[in-house]
């Protein structure tokens, strides 16, 4: 196994990041949803503690005000509890959901969604001893632990400092009135969430770093990985090689079948062979076959074969050659060149038929 880890020393393909997507395997930070969970609750807690405490204090106080004519008895009592129950969860619904919501984002920010049931389908290796172990001792358990250590090491030490100099204060709270007690509370626990808000903010960017680092170490393919993907994705080189020549044979024996139906042949002599068929109504010649050196050669034989006409103009033959493709027709700038190659051809079959 870390032969095979050495040797993945190239970066992962597209296709090879698409299916670790696919299967659910993607960079998550856990201190990045803990970052979002923390932020949401401080922010609930800064928006509504005033709108759900004053919401919560109405109704207990109207129960306490009211507690003699209340009936608990019969069908009452579950009614009771059922409006308690209801007017509780009215006051915390849209702070929770809002929360909710937070722990999404931080999935969502870190990647998008993914549906994917492959992370919670049996395997054996997830009950292995031998594979239990290699977790327990592995790189990134360890990377927690010691994450862990130090998190807490670190909040503990702030919120100490920041909790020291209240110390007085905080003894003398049972001696305050209850709703000073409130906005002490408040206050205290807005200023120790935001402070761990902002140490978790430098902690979770670290961990994603270091998640992301370890997914993209994860992915990486080795040399053999990567050519066998070509081979799926583009198909074995030497059978496209192989089609590639059996097209180009195919095509040469179309384009061959075709030379004697052209009206003329124009040549370099020793390079270029280029055979164009004009009929009347047509709005320009078209190419039917060209080539060099000795497919040249051989296009020259078979026009001969056929009392195809083969002019000899170099300049025209090369201009033809590089600008005009099979059953394409030529270029509007060679249209002059070509009607009097043309026109002579035609003026020596009308000699000849004399």
């Amino acid at each position: 196994m870390a032969e095979e880890d050495s040797e993945k020393t190239e970066a992962p393909t597209q296709k090879r990041l698409d299916e670790a997507l696919q299967r659910g395997d993607v960079v998550k930070s856990q201190e990045v949803n803990t970052w979002f969970v923390m932020a949401g609750a401080t922010l609930m807690l800064m928006v509504f503690s005033g709108s759900m405490s004053s919401s919560l204090v109405t109704t207990l106080r109207g129960l306490i005000a009211n507690s003699s004519i209340i009936r608990m008895d019969g069908p009452a009592l579950p009614g009771l509890f059922q409006k308690l129950g209801l007017e509780l969860i009215a006051a915390i619904a849209i702070p929770f959901l809002l929360m909710a919501l937070a722990a999404l984002c931080g999935n969502l920010i870190q990647h998008r969604l993914v549906w994917s049931y492959e992370p919670i389908v049996p395997k054996l290796s997830k009950i292995s001893p031998m594979a239990g172990l290699q977790r327990l001792f592995s790189k990134q358990t360890l990377a927690n632990f010691g994450k862990g250590l130090v998190k807490l090491a670190v909040v503990g030490t702030v919120l100490t400092i920041l909790m020291w100099p209240e110390r007085e204060r905080m003894d003398a709270l049972v001696r305050m009135d209850p709703a000073a007690l409130l906005l002490f509370i408040r206050e205290l626990a807005l200023k120790l969430m935001g402070t761990v808000c902002a140490m978790l903010a430098i902690v979770a960017g670290a961990d994603y770093l270091f998640q992301y680092q370890q997914w993209y170490e994860k992915q990486k393919m080795s040399l053999q990985e990567i050519k066998e993907e070509y081979k799926q994705t583009e198909g074995n080189p030497t059978i496209k090689g192989k089609l590639k020549q059996l097209r180009m044979r195919k095509a040469r024996k179309r384009m061959m079948a075709s030379v004697p139906k052209a009206s003329v042949v124009i040549t370099n002599p020793t390079h270029y062979a280029v055979a164009l068929q004009y009929e009347r109504g047509m709005e320009a010649p078209i190419c039917v076959a060209k080539g060099m050196d000795a497919l040249a050669l051989k296009i020259r034989e078979i026009a001969a074969a056929h009392s195809v006409p083969v002019v000899e103009n170099p300049p025209l033959a090369r201009a033809l050659h590089a600008t005009v493709e099979i059953d394409d027709p030529i270029p509007a700038e060679h249209y002059k060149a070509v009607a009097e190659v043309i026109g002579y051809v035609m003026k020596l079959r009308r000699r000849l038929a004399r």
